[in-house]
């Protein structure tokens, strides 16, 4: 879990460069939560605190939800969201190892359909932002939901690429005119497409450390990659070039972190190749034809909803036990 939190960090770095320190905010907001959460729920269950809490389960689970959602989400929906994914998601399922889903996706997917406004203040980038806010500006926001000299929102926020790639086409806005606008880069969104590099680095670190299996991340990018490249062959006017839905929202992250939680995804090799594909197939038609612009939350859930059936259906044969004949 620490090996993780530590893949984690290069991801962080950028997102601190290119979006100001009010993620870290967020992120120990997110860690306070957890830890207590996960010390009174041990508590109630007659559970010894510090091996659970040295495990670094919460912390991880903390820092994804805290990644997951806007940097400036008031101090409020960080606690609510992280106490509901340790409490209810994990602990009210027998705790670490038997949560069917995953905790982080459970915090935001509640996070999302009942605060809806809350999770579209994402922060434009630093470079690209007409106004920016300094770190006490972000903190007195966070904590008090004042911004200074009354400033408004919309000065400092902006809809996030995937968003606006949503809302823009039914206009009949041409994919070229919209990466036109200033909030997009070379591969996907200004900033947020070297956030999901620095998520990619550690996700080969975990890779080459074998923390994890390539079965996830390998097969979930490819699917999501054959996925938009179908249907841009399609019509290429209306559908971005599949490296944009890599680099843009949480693909990175979802291919390297969550997709990999290794109690809610399948066991076996073959399991894990059809999770992927399903999750790379969901988060495409998700985001370009659901009610939300970035898919790999719902994904994530809804994969987690087939694994006891994939992985009843991959477990190799017992060595030696013989068919029975028809």
């Amino acid at each position: 879990m620490f090996k993780v939190m530590l893949a984690l960090v290069p991801g962080i770095a950028a997102y601190v460069w290119y979006f100001g320190p009010a993620i870290l905010v967020s992120i120990a907001l997110a860690s306070i939560t957890a830890l207590a959460t996960e010390a009174a729920m041990l508590k109630l269950r007659e559970r010894p605190l510090k091996p659970f809490l040295s495990d670094n389960s919460a912390l991880l689970t903390a820092w994804l939800l805290a990644l997951s959602i806007p940097p400036l989400a008031p101090w409020w929906l960080v606690v609510v969201g992280t106490a509901f994914a340790i409490a209810v998601s994990k602990h009210l399922y027998g705790g670490l190892g038997n949560n069917p889903f995953n905790p982080a996706m459970i915090g935001y997917a509640v996070l999302i359909i009942s605060f809806p406004v809350h999770m579209t203040h994402w922060l434009s980038p630093l470079a690209v932002g007409g106004v920016d806010l300094s770190f006490v500006d972000q903190l007195n926001y966070i904590f008090n939901n004042v911004l200074p000299n009354e400033m408004k929102l919309d000065a400092v926020t902006m809809a996030t690429p995937l968003d606006t790639l949503k809302t823009q086409l039914p206009l009949d806005v041409s994919i070229d005119k919209i990466r036109e606008m200033p909030i997009f880069g070379y591969l996907g969104g200004k900033g947020s497409e070297m956030v999901a590099i620095g998520f990619a680095i550690g996700g080969i670190y975990l890779l080459l450390n074998r923390i994890i299996t390539w079965h996830l991340p390998v097969v979930f990018l490819a699917a999501l990659f054959a996925t938009a490249g179908i249907f841009q062959l399609i019509d290429p006017t209306h559908y971005v070039a599949p490296l944009f839905h890599w680099f843009s929202g949480a693909a990175m992250l979802g291919a390297f972190f969550i997709l990999t939680d290794p109690v809610t995804s399948p066991t076996t090799a073959k399991g894990k190749i059809i999770f992927a594909v399903g999750a790379g197939i969901l988060t495409y038609l998700i985001r370009v034809f659901g009610g939300f612009p970035d898919g790999v939350a719902f994904a994530t859930l809804l994969m987690n909803i087939c694994v006891p059936l994939i992985d009843a259906w991959t477990q190799p044969k017992v060595f030696g036990k013989k068919e029975k004949k028809s």
